[in-house]
């Protein structure tokens, strides 16, 4: 629905006007890329971190997260930033992009709503069963190459930012040693590459609604995060997206 949605009125649009057709589909997938927003989140929890504002921090990471924020540490709002910011690289940025460069703006509008529809009710429920695990698969099944490309992108803009080789070979050992430990086939390739390029743990103990979930620790030899990591995570998030946008454009050119 949504792909044809988009391809109907983008069509319209070309038939008025060329340049119209084409400002329109490049609004439309505009929507679908969230690099920068990304990058405000982090640095929305950051700046009252550096401030020493741990409450303001909290409330700002409960912008971008699900689990219970109000008694979290320092450590524990700095590694729930680094962990979505790791795992918004792909359904956020990176899948937009491979879906752009292969189908245009309809199909990342098609990839998106099916993203989203695994958001709202891809989650254990009695009331969406059915409807639920259909977009909770479809949705791994859409992610499964970009997880896995973001995380390769992930370790080359760790290259390009830090320039430590060590880094790079760190955050590959632990995206092929624990990038299948996640519960979700496809979020915890991302993590834990930024776990090992980052040299910290991901993952452990979250409280949603009071409630204790347990998941492994991706990097379990790394230390606490920091909130230094966030920025630098946030940093290489960036770098990541540009050499996505370089690989789309490669792809666009060889389709």
């Amino acid at each position: 629905m949504a792909y044809c949605l988009g391809a109907v009125i983008i069509q319209e649009a070309e038939h008025l006007a060329g340049w119209l057709g084409s400002a329109l589909s490049i609004g439309l997938a505009s929507t679908t890329l969230a690099a920068r927003d990304l990058w405000d989140h982090a640095r929305a929890v950051d700046d009252p971190l550096q401030a020493g504002d741990l409450p303001a921090a909290r409330g700002a990471v409960a912008m971008i997260v699900g689990r219970d924020t109000a008694e979290l540490s320092e450590s524990e709002v700095a590694r729930a930033t680094v962990e979505t910011v790791a795992e918004s690289v792909s359904d956020g940025v990176i899948a937009p992009l491979l879906y752009l460069a292969v189908g245009g703006a309809p199909l990342a509008l098609a990839y998106k709503a099916v993203n989203t529809l695994d958001s709202m009710i891809g989650h254990r429920d009695e009331r969406y069963a059915y409807l639920g695990w259909a977009s909770a698969r479809l949705d791994d099944l859409v992610n499964w190459i970009p997880a896995r490309l973001s995380a390769v992108l992930l370790l080359l803009g760790a290259g390009l930012i830090t320039q430590e080789l060590e880094r790079i070979r760190n955050g590959w050992r632990v995206f092929q040693r624990d990038g299948s430990l996640h519960p979700s086939p496809n979020s915890g390739r991302p993590e834990a590459a930024m776990a090992g390029i980052l040299g910290i743990r991901l993952g452990g103990t979250n409280f949603y609604d009071g409630i204790a979930h347990d998941r492994p620790i991706l990097g379990v030899e790394g230390r606490s995060a920091e909130p230094r990591d966030m920025t630098l995570a946030a940093t290489i998030m960036v770098a990541a997206s540009g050499l996505g946008v370089i690989l789309a454009v490669g792809i666009k050119w060889l389709v």
